[in-house]
């Protein structure tokens, strides 16, 4: 059985995005399709890790450099993939489920975990608001384009995909300080496990100020330009 965070942790799929039960099979945004609806595992044969490098940066706290390792192992059946992983190390560890019938890379899902644990802790709001203000920009602010991006020494297609929850947030008032906070989904076919970056940024008080604060999951021997998202 799944255990109760690892449904948690899913409410990012399919399963509950937006009252899935109540829309039509077409209803889905092409964000939503594309992180959470696309297996981005079936061509890895596992065993495996997907490794991936964490730079946390800004003024408002103490910058930090870590990794992610997100381990694939084969289901019983022989498919992939059964997934569990290292995320971040230390006293910033994040105790994160299994997920044990992963399709899509989970190292969105847990990327999107610690951020929305992390507001909670900075602005004392409750993480499933965070969370359902994440869920509507996929399914109706995501804005995509694509691009090519430096992997392995050659350039491949990627797509961006930058949602940016609360600018029109109805409690604008009580969470100012992340009005303008965006995300961005680096997404890529080209390479393993579909998940080339994920980025966010809240920008400096003032234009052309350092940010406020700055966090990104790149996948190794990927690279993507510093710009703002």
């Amino acid at each position: 059985m799944m255990s109760l965070l690892s449904r948690r942790l899913l409410c990012f799929a399919v399963a509950a995005l937006a009252a899935t039960s109540a829309r039509s099979a077409d209803d889905f945004s092409a964000a939503e399709r594309s992180l959470f609806m696309t297996n981005h595992l079936a061509e890895l044969r596992p065993p495996l890790t997907l490794r991936y490098r964490y730079a946390k940066s800004g003024t408002l706290e103490e910058a930090f450099t870590d990794k992610v390792d997100v381990r694939l192992r084969a289901r019983a059946d022989g498919v992939c993939c059964t997934a569990d992983a290292d995320f971040l190390g230390g006293p910033r560890h994040l105790a994160l489920p299994e997920v044990e019938t992963a399709e899509g890379n989970p190292s969105i899902l847990y990327f999107l975990e610690r951020d929305i644990r992390e507001m909670a802790r900075l602005t004392k709001g409750q993480a499933n608001y965070f969370r359902k203000r994440i869920r509507m920009a996929i399914y109706g602010g995501a804005r995509i384009r694509e691009v090519s991006l430096p992997y392995q020494g050659k350039l491949v297609a990627a797509q961006e995909i930058t949602i940016s929850p609360y600018v029109d947030d109805p409690m604008r008032a009580r969470f100012e300080s992340l009005v303008n906070k965006q995300y961005v989904f680096t997404m890529s076919k080209a390479v393993p496990g579909g998940v080339l970056a994920v980025r966010t940024r809240i920008e400096g008080a003032t234009p052309g100020a350092a940010p406020l604060l700055a966090e990104e999951m790149l996948l190794d021997d990927a690279t993507v330009v510093a710009k703002k998202p």
